[in-house]
Order: C-alpha cells, then structure tokens, then sequence
C-alpha cells in the first residue's frame, strides 16, 4: 500500500472515530449547538475523503460499489488480509 493511500485511510478512520465520540457525546447531551456543529463539520469532511479515496483507490465497502460498473470491482485486491481497505 502505497504512503498517501495508507494516510488518507488512517485521516477517514480518525474521522469515523471522532464522528462515533461525537455520538455519544450527543446522546445525553443533545442540546449541545457546538457538537451538533462539530458533528457536521465532521461528518461531512469523512464523507468527503471518504469519496476521494473511492474514486482513487474503489469502494470502502460493498454497499458503496458503484452497480453500473461492468466488471464487478469490489473483487479487485488488495483483499484486507493482503493490506487492502481493512
């Protein structure tokens, strides 16, 4: 896995992790107005490296294969074992 592939994946999952912290947090603190913002700002800068990553490097997850592609990419390695998306 090529150095800007491994530090974009581990940018997202930073993000995923703050969106999850931010989740709880609003669970028993949902008037808070600055972590709903935050949880936006957050939620929409992981969708956006979250997009440029797949147009990169393909999907993240089955669901976000495109279903019009011919072939079937979600096939194509690297396979999380061998240092894919995982």
């Amino acid at each position: 896995m090529n150095a800007d592939r491994t530090k974009l994946m581990q940018e997202l999952r930073a993000a995923d992790f703050r969106l999850s912290e931010l989740l709880l947090f609003l669970d028993t603190h949902p008037g808070e107005a600055a972590a709903v913002e935050e949880y936006n700002k957050t939620a929409n800068k992981a969708a956006m490296m979250r997009r440029y990553y797949e147009k990169l490097y393909g999907p993240l997850t089955i669901g976000n294969q495109d279903e019009n592609t011919v072939p079937w990419k979600w096939i194509d390695g690297p396979w999380p074992w061998e240092g894919g998306n995982a």
